[in-house]
């Protein structure tokens, strides 16, 4: 199946795009029935420096110090007609690796692995038991939530104590998600890929009205002397907005036509936030790969870009921070 089928796939009838959910919703627990427990070495990520739902895990395990127990593997940029790969010898694709666990050559063979019957989408991020040798879960959202408290047990107690969804802001940041997941995170996908004009405009229109009140949300903030959607504390609302913030300018604005406005130009409590994020939140630059998600985003879509050439600009990808 092609790309452009397997994206097309997702389109109902009014040519709106419509995200299918993640299949494997496992946890990572203390509990005493739980199958999965925390244990150093014994867990595996397999991401995309492309994905922005990838990118939640890259920057939740290096936050909370867990770069040293979960290990990694990064696909090629490359999304071709049979879904994400690992770099192939001669494959010039700076920063991707092999398959560190499992020796496979595309991600699709994790997926047989651990349900030989699968008829899902192959999709990052994939976390792996290395000791049982399956899928523990693929909804970003979650595992998130699992780097974020899961692991406390066995990590030093300046990491454990770190909690990017403290309880006394759940609420809050639950309130945040729901509707910046739809509207921006999920929202420039919409845009990109509708197929309809009316459906386009529309969806375009929902991203930038949510966009316009995130910079409301971070002008009082900014008014208050606090830096983050939440105040002083950042938060995961913070993390699941920012990977698609540090797209939006390189990738979104040209080729998921979301182009009314750009974060460079247009929201300045936006822009000095992403930059704040990016350039002193020690561990989040790290897990940003510009050369991958310009690369994939431009090269694996043949339906929006035919021709898979690259925009040079915008130029730098993200600009200092003063």
């Amino acid at each position: 199946m092609s790309e452009k089928l397997e994206i097309h796939k997702f389109q109902n009838e009014k040519g709106e795009y419509k995200r299918k959910p993640s299949e494997f919703r496992s946890v990572i627990s203390d509990a005493a029935n739980s199958q999965f427990k925390p244990e150093a070495n014994r867990y595996h990520l397999y991401v995309s420096y492309a994905c922005p739902w990838a990118n939640r895990t890259l920057i939740l395990r290096a936050l909370k110090g867990l770069s040293a127990i979960i290990t990694v593997s990064v696909v090629h940029w490359h999304m071709d007609d049979k879904g994400w790969r690992f770099p192939s010898e001669g494959d010039e694709c700076k920063d991707a690796t092999e398959d560190h666990v499992n020796g496979v050559k595309r991600l699709s063979e994790l997926y047989f692995k651990a349900e030989p019957g699968y008829t899902g989408r192959y999709t990052v991020p994939v976390l792996w038991d290395k000791k049982l040798g399956t899928i523990v879960n693929n909804e970003s959202s979650e595992i998130i939530r699992m780097l974020n408290s899961g692991f406390n047990s066995v990590l030093p107690t300046n990491y454990a104590q770190l909690d990017f969804y403290p309880e006394d802001l759940r609420a809050k940041i639950d309130e945040l998600n729901e509707w910046i997941y739809p509207t921006i995170n999920n929202g420039v996908y919409k845009s990109g890929f509708a197929t309809n004009q009316q459906v386009y405009e529309r969806e375009v229109g929902t991203v930038f009205k949510s966009l316009d009140d995130v910079e409301q949300i971070l002008k009082g903030r900014h008014e208050k002397k606090e830096n983050f959607l939440l105040g002083n504390q950042l938060t995961e609302a913070d993390i699941r907005l920012f990977v698609t913030i540090v797209r939006f300018d390189p990738v979104y604005v040209q080729h998921f036509k979301c182009n009314i406005k750009d974060i460079r130009h247009d929201y300045p409590h936006i822009h000095k936030w992403l930059r704040l994020l990016y350039w002193k939140v020690d561990g989040i630059k790290e897990t940003v790969n510009f050369e991958h998600i310009k690369s994939h985003y431009t090269k694996s879509h043949p339906q929006i870009n035919p021709f898979g050439i690259t925009p040079v600009g915008p130029i730098p990808n993200i600009l200092d921070f003063e």
